[in-house]
């Protein structure tokens, strides 16, 4: 009975797409400014203005006769990542990293200049963003925090706020999994863990299905664990929500092992899927944020 009574009361808190959009995006988000979360090449141009902790900037390419110059520019690091500007969920998103031989490999697997290339030129005509045609951001490449290799050793982890008037409301640390393929995009099968937000320590992990204390495929500990900088995330988040125009947003924040916490991207209309891994409801949350 009491488990009924607690899973319709928290039914009766969560929101829906359609209030968030009609409650919060739309009203508090001016759309001139949405191509600032949109577009990842305008997102990092204004933090870095705002001197926003980020993943350095290595090139920006927008037409593919621009590729072999450009990527001339950036072939020296031993890591890049390489994004479409206007991806979403993870697509098109290449990690790439040299080998002892000074060999490219991405997914485990070497890639060969012309393959990168052709997947730069992919990128350019649009097939990562809805048929439009795109940006190339090459990007820092991050390398996680100890603390994640305690879970799961695979990909790179972040953590998404969501903010209202520059206050969080509530987080979730996004994990990887072997059938996301490194990555933490939820829908791509990565788990979707819970936080306090008062104490800083991880909470059940969700795989869309099920609740479970320990990663589903090693069975390392989740439950409790301490999140280290929990502090300066929120913090950080704080200032990244300072620093544009929007109201209401998701803030991608991952915690680098040499650098700390840094803003990966921010999001004008950020999923809910954070409810389910959080057991809890934003609609009571965000109607008792004062402005």
């Amino acid at each position: 009975m009491f488990n009924f009574i607690k899973r319709r009361r928290i039914e009766n808190e969560i929101l829906g797409i359609n209030e968030r959009n009609l409650a919060y995006v739309y009203p508090k988000n001016p759309r001139i400014h949405f191509p600032l979360a949109d577009n990842k090449v305008l997102c990092k141009k204004q933090l870095h203005k705002a001197q926003i902790a980020c993943p350095e900037t290595y090139g920006v390419i927008e037409r593919i006769g621009d590729i072999t110059a450009i990527w001339a520019t950036v072939n020296h690091q031993q890591k890049l990542a390489i994004k479409p500007a206007n991806g979403s969920g993870g697509g098109g998103i290449m990690i790439l990293k040299k080998d002892d031989d000074g060999d490219w490999v991405s997914g485990g697997k070497k890639k060969s200049e012309q393959q990168i290339f052709t997947h730069l030129a992919r990128i350019i005509m649009g097939m990562y963003s809805l048929g439009s045609s795109d940006q190339v951001l090459i990007e820092q490449c991050i390398e996680p925090h100890p603390f994640f290799q305690e879970i799961f050793p695979i990909g790179v982890p972040d953590f998404r706020v969501i903010l209202l008037h520059d206050q969080p409301v509530m987080s979730m640390l996004r994990m990887p999994t072997n059938k996301s393929d490194g990555k933490a995009n939820l829908h791509q099968g990565g788990l979707g863990i819970g936080i306090d937000m008062q104490k800083g320590c991880l909470q059940k992990a969700y795989d869309g299905e099920r609740y479970f204390d320990v990663h589903p495929d090693n069975h390392c500990p989740i439950l409790n664990k301490q999140i280290p900088q929990w502090s300066a995330i929120l913090q950080l988040a704080r200032q990244t929500s300072e620093a544009f125009p929007l109201q209401y947003l998701g803030v991608d924040i991952v915690l680098d092992k040499n650098a700390g916490p840094m803003v990966l991207e921010i999001n004008v209309r950020p999923g809910l899927g954070i409810q389910l891994a959080n057991q809890k409801g934003l609609k009571p949350i965000l109607k008792n944020i004062k402005i």
